[in-house]
């Protein structure tokens, strides 16, 4: 795992025959798994473990997912899957993220996610100390 100055976070990923169709490439659906993956640990290495908000009823859902299929992976090759805070809301974070292959790029996409209550699903304010550790790594600015 790496996480570079650029505040992308970056995790290698080997594909195994369970990621793959009957072809040995790999199957779309998990390259939300990979994504998913990387954005875990990136929240991990800013310091919030799953669940991120113990004892607060906090949690992330996806609210958004747009993905562009490029190229295919497959079975045995040693991939990176990426996460970069792009945007954030008052709610929200949204990442770009990639899988790569070295330089080429695989798959590409944003995901958004929203803070909610996990007991009544409505939307809630990012925490400040997570605002600014994101802003810290990123130098983003937030809108409210």
């Amino acid at each position: 795992m790496t996480k570079p100055q650029s505040g992308e976070f970056s995790l290698p990923v080997r594909v195994y025959i369970e990621d793959t169709d009957a072809g040995g490439i790999v199957y779309y659906v998990n390259y939300l798994k990979y994504f998913e993956r990387a954005r875990t640990e990136y929240m991990r290495s800013l310091g919030y473990d799953k669940p991120a908000f113990p004892g607060e009823n906090l949690m992330f859902v996806v609210s958004e997912a747009n993905v562009s299929y490029r190229c295919p992976a497959r079975l045995d090759e040693s991939i990176k899957a990426t996460a970069r805070i792009t945007n954030t809301g008052a709610a929200t974070l949204t990442f770009a993220q990639t899988v790569l292959r070295g330089a080429t790029c695989l798959v590409e996409g944003a995901v958004t996610l929203a803070l909610v209550n996990s007991e009544n699903g409505r939307p809630c304010r990012l925490p400040a100390d997570l605002r600014q550790k994101i802003k810290d790594s990123q130098n983003l600015e937030f809108r409210i």
